[in-house]
């Protein structure tokens, strides 16, 4: 074990990017181990891959590519502008509504944040915001699209853990909005503090003709969910398959409905999709032969002895799991978390009662906020390099809002039920 932990350390140290970290790592300790063969190491990186239900990953990230160029992003940014424009800080509320709005859309929180920070950043810096504060609110706010269905950390959190994914995809359905008021609270309060952004006193105020108007164009987006977790409950189709509906779906709105999908900017969705795959596959081809080193030194195991040592209320076991995986998610990538840390942790979870559907929203979230903090935050790089902002002036003006995030995972610890209502109340 002290071989594989060595080796993982060192080479994420040295900035290897975290497919390769894993995977020699992984393979360093089967050459080391007189019990284990590299034949096994090489059979481990096939099954990881030949999983059927990861067909459903390639698929959500196509559909959201398809999206993205087809229309229904612009059309939902109409409509968070419209609802955002008598706010306090009402540029900066865009983001929080928009990052709602296009959970159903992305399912990636990095996506999310790039995008709004590209559309919404020199409009921002053009009205006086800071570049640290444009940057923190832009990224902080995409990870409303962790919980939002299609949640791509679900789909994994699911497949790995043997959880329902309609379930998972009912469950973070509140969460993700009751995190949007935290935020937009946050928002409210720091825009009047620094003074940014006052509300236009002179925009009319919301009309329901106006509304109607908006949700008439973008209603095709915002039902998106919606039809997934119905389609899900009721057989339509299953989990995996729901992920090629998402394709056809997106297909035919951008096509027949929002007529902006032709064959230029569906080859760009293409290719951007092959590359995002790409990254993504092969970090879980690569967990493999990890993740089998771990069962094998029986690694999950003394991690429960431990933390069982510590305390056995679930409460309390709960807090200190989502600790580690805040620490261990700002290292590493946050599909890598899933798929090493969800066979560790669920039964676990699952020992102190606690319903792995609650687990797995919470687990999310935090997993997906380690993009989103110092020192390895892909989001974070990516929406400070954006606009060229210093990675610490946006950790200073992140901190609110991180405060504004656990505090309402502390809610959901501690209420199960905000979590659990409607995918009991929908699946039984």
């Amino acid at each position: 074990m002290t071989l594989l932990l060595i080796c993982f350390v060192v080479f994420l140290v040295m900035g290897m990017p975290i497919a390769f970290v894993i995977g020699i790592a992984g393979f360093a300790y089967f050459f080391s181990s007189p019990y284990l063969n590299f034949q096994t190491a090489t059979q481990m990186i096939v099954a990881q891959s030949q999983s059927f239900a990861f067909l459903a990953v390639p698929f959500f990230i196509f559909a959201g590519n398809l999206m993205n160029v087809s229309g229904i992003t612009k059309r939902l940014l109409s409509l968070a502008r419209l609802v955002t424009r008598r706010m306090y800080g009402g540029t900066a509320q865009i983001s929080v509504v928009m990052s709602t709005l296009m959970g159903g859309v992305s399912g990636s929180a990095t996506a999310d944040a790039a995008m709004e920070t590209r559309i919404l950043g020199p409009e921002m810096m053009r009205i006086g915001y800071n570049k640290g504060y444009i940057c923190a609110v832009n990224c902080i706010t995409a990870l409303i699209t962790a919980t939002i269905p299609p949640s791509l950390g679900l789909i994994i959190f699911g497949f790995v853990g043997e959880v329902s994914i309609g379930r998972l995809f009912a469950a973070g359905l509140i969460p993700g909005i009751l995190m949007m008021f935290f935020l937009m609270a946050t928002t409210t309060i720091t825009c009047r503090v620094k003074k940014y952004d006052p509300p236009n006193k002179e925009a009319p105020p919301l009309s329901f003709k106006e509304i109607g108007e908006n949700l008439k164009e973008s209603i095709w987006a915002l039902l998106f969910p919606i039809i997934l977790i119905v389609g899900i409950r009721f057989g339509v189709f299953t989990p995996s398959e729901s992920g090629a509906f998402a394709v056809i779906y997106s297909i035919l709105i951008g096509k027949f409905i929002y007529k902006e999908l032709n064959w230029e900017n569906f080859k760009d969705a293409l290719i951007t999709t092959l590359k995002d795959n790409g990254a993504i596959m092969l970090i879980i081809a690569m967990s493999g032969p990890f993740s089998y080193a771990l069962t094998w030194v029986k690694l999950p195991v003394a991690l429960s002895q431990i933390i069982f040592g510590i305390t056995d209320n679930p409460q309390a076991l709960v807090l200190i799991m989502l600790g580690f995986l805040f620490i261990t998610g700002m290292f590493v990538d946050s599909n890598v978390n899933f798929l090493l840390l969800t066979p560790i942790f669920l039964p676990m979870v699952k020992e102190v009662g606690i319903d792995p559907v609650h687990f797995g929203v919470l687990m999310a979230t935090v997993v997906t906020l380690g993009v989103m903090t110092p020192p390895i935050g892909s989001a974070l790089y990516t929406v400070c390099g954006i606009i060229k902002c210093p990675p610490e002036q946006y950790t200073k003006e992140a901190l609110p809002f991180l405060f504004a995030v656990l505090l309402e995972l502390a809610i959901l610890v501690f209420l199960p039920d905000v979590v659990l209502w409607i995918p009991n109340m929908v699946f039984g």
